[in-house]
């Protein structure tokens, strides 16, 4: 159901403007909330591909993979003469740095939370950091067609959620919907028939009439922060941001207040506004639009944008700090080059700094001593999908162990620690617990539900949760849900057991054969098929022990004279182990890399030769 008209975009006075950020967890909807908010604002025409598209902003090739959003994303609409800026945000608690970025855009947000599941751990996060920003929030319960829909119950959950994070009694004013938004409906009151005829205009509704227009005065010299950057090959870099005060045309000088207090002159080349996924040309922008302008190199998230008037800065961008750690750095297997366009070590740095300008989660600094790179992000997700982009632009490079970020204060060590939320079915609760009890985790609280689901909730320390997700579901045979929230840095814990057994490595270079895979097998599981290149030092199992082996698996089965009537019989191999990225970097122990390139993941040893790494052991066992 339509019920705007197309009209075309235009420079709309403050009180007509409405910026709303779309919030929540993942997976709860965001997204597919505004999906139907497009649709039904006639942002597209009917025969436009877009109409009959889902996620529509969740353009990027990783994003539509994984079903997450990664990149927080601008977009506008246009409803009953109102400009309503929308700032689709990522709902996984590994980009926490994108929401933070872009939320000082919006006046008010859409808080969207699943029926079934209510408020999760990155719901609280994202209320928090809304809450703190002072913005008018609206409620959007979603999935309420869902068989173990309990609205009531997510009703009661969330009120509860906003008492706890509210600092002020406006915090508590807030409106709620009912929503599906697959189906593109939602109401004021909870409905009796799903089924029911139903469209979003009660949400277009409430956030014309809840959501304030923006502050600041039109008069002022012109102010905007960057948020966002984008890129052209015709105009260059663009700076995306909210005008904090004053208008901005296209020929204005303009000034650029950096952190070095280098203030960089400008004229303003272009000005754009967001519609759908399309970007309009204006000709001047007033206080309270998002756009992005061009006409400097020097553009850089959390910098303001200022008329040279009143070269003034506006508060910059505070984003939390980071808790994983990862060293990248060129290849040094004997098969570098083969596979990728950039294998050099110049190259590398030259696309991770050129990260840093757009990826403001991520943190970066020069290993000493070699061409390493320690990349700091906010988590597994975080990270992976970084190298994953690597990867797949053409880059191929090593990887080390994740590590946690270890902070010193005082001569005392501190650790990153995170509540650990499981739901699981009861019978899986006892196997969850024990791996958990490893992990040095502490039981906080356990809930059954009347669907015979438990939920716990753990204290951990985010180095006992590298690779923990993958063992819950095998435990759970696929059921588990496992998500967190980051609380704080704590002294460090207790040395963790090793959970995992020693590796089978290849002792020789070349082809791997059936006969040799086969006696592999004979010592545990193995990661490559028959006729795959290794190299001496490569990882190709894992070993059903505790210790390290190496082993031939490119040797041929003996010739004979003596024929047999069983001897052109086939021998038959166990399928190999096929780990995703995220595995491989789990699976790895501190003397150990994974190599990354377009085409392959492969696991090694740091030191490739047998003798190195012997003297390598006896050297770390004397310094004991």
């Amino acid at each position: 159901m339509y019920f705007c008209k197309q009209i075309k975009m235009e420079s709309f006075a403050k009180d007509k403007i409405r910026n709303v950020a779309i919030i929540a967890h993942v997976d709860h909807g965001k997204t597919t909330l505004v999906d139907g908010l497009l649709k039904q604002a006639r942002i597209y025409r009917d025969n436009e591909a877009e109409m009959l598209q889902t996620t529509i902003l969740d353009y990027n090739d990783l994003e539509r993979e994984r079903g997450i959003t990664i990149l927080a994303k601008n977009t506008s609409i246009v409803y009953n003469d109102f400009l309503i800026n929308i700032i689709d945000t990522p709902g996984h608690v590994d980009f926490s740095g994108e929401v933070e970025r872009v939320l000082n855009m919006a006046d008010g947000a859409i808080l969207v939370i699943d029926a079934q599941e209510g408020p999760m751990p990155q719901t609280k996060f994202v209320l928090k950091k809304a809450l703190a920003l002072n913005l008018k929030v609206i409620v959007f319960i979603n999935k309420i067609d869902k068989r173990d829909a309990r609205v009531a119950e997510t009703q009661r959950l969330t009120e509860n959620l906003f008492l706890d994070l509210a600092s002020d009694h406006s915090h508590l004013d807030y409106t709620v919907l009912y929503g599906v938004s697959r189906e593109a409906k939602c109401w004021e009151k909870l409905p009796e028939h799903f089924s029911e005829e139903g469209d979003l205009r009660p949400l277009f509704n409430k956030i014309i009439k809840d959501i304030p227009s923006p502050t600041g005065e039109i008069n002022l010299p012109f102010k905007m922060v960057i948020s966002a950057l984008d890129f052209d090959f015709f105009h260059g870099k663009y700076a995306l941001g909210r005008v904090r005060q004053g208008s901005v045309g296209v020929g204005d000088q303009l000034v650029v207040l950096s952190e070095a207090e280098k203030s960089s002159k400008f004229s303003v080349t272009k000005i754009q506004l967001n519609q759908g996924l399309k970007k309009v040309d204006v000709d001047r922008a007033t206080v309270g639009e998002i756009i992005l302008l061009s006409g400097s190199s020097d553009f850089k998230i959390g910098e303001t944008i200022s008329d040279p008037l009143d070269p003034t800065p506006l508060e910059g961008i505070t984003i939390g700090e980071p808790t994983l750690k990862v060293a990248i750095g060129a290849n040094t297997s004997p098969y570098s080059g083969r596979e990728g366009k950039f294998s050099t070590s110049r190259q590398l740095k030259e696309r991770i700094l050129r990260e840093l300008e757009t990826n403001i989660g991520l943190r970066v600094e020069r290993s000493s001593g070699d061409n390493t790179f320690l990349v700091y992000g906010r988590g597994e997700l975080h990270l992976s999908v970084f190298i994953e982009m690597l990867r797949r632009e053409g880059y191929e490079f090593q990887v080390g162990r994740p590590e946690v970020v270890i902070k010193e204060i005082n001569g005392v060590k501190y650790e990153p620690y995170e509540e650990f939320y499981v739901d699981v079915p009861e019978g899986y609760n006892g196997a969850v617990n024990s791996e958990m009890g490893q992990r040095h985790a502490i039981l906080q609280s356990l809930e059954m539900d009347e669907k015979g689901t438990a939920h716990l909730v753990f204290k951990i320390s985010t180095r006992a949760t590298l690779g923990l997700r993958n063992i819950l579901l095998s435990l759970s045979k696929g059921t588990a849900v496992a998500n967190s929230n980051f609380t704080g840095f704590e002294k460090i814990s207790d040395l963790l057991p090793k959970m995992r057994n020693g590796v089978l490595i290849a002792s020789e270079a070349g082809k791997t054969v059936t006969y040799g895979l086969n006696v592999a097998q004979g010592r545990g599981s193995t990661f490559v098929d028959p006729g795959t290149d290794v190299y001496e030092g490569m990882i190709v199992g894992l070993n059903c022990r505790e210790d390290d082996i190496e082993i031939n698996v490119c040797k041929e089965k003996k010739q004979s004279n003596v024929r047999s009537s069983t001897s052109d019989i086939s021998v038959q191999l166990a399928p190999k182990v096929d780990m995703s990225l995220e595995q491989c970097l789990n699976f790895l122990e501190p003397d150990e890399l994974l190599e990354v390139t377009p085409k392959s993941l492969r696991l090694r040893k740091k030191l490739l030769d047998k003798i190195s790494r012997v003297r390598s052991q006896r050297s770390n066992s004397r310094s004991f």
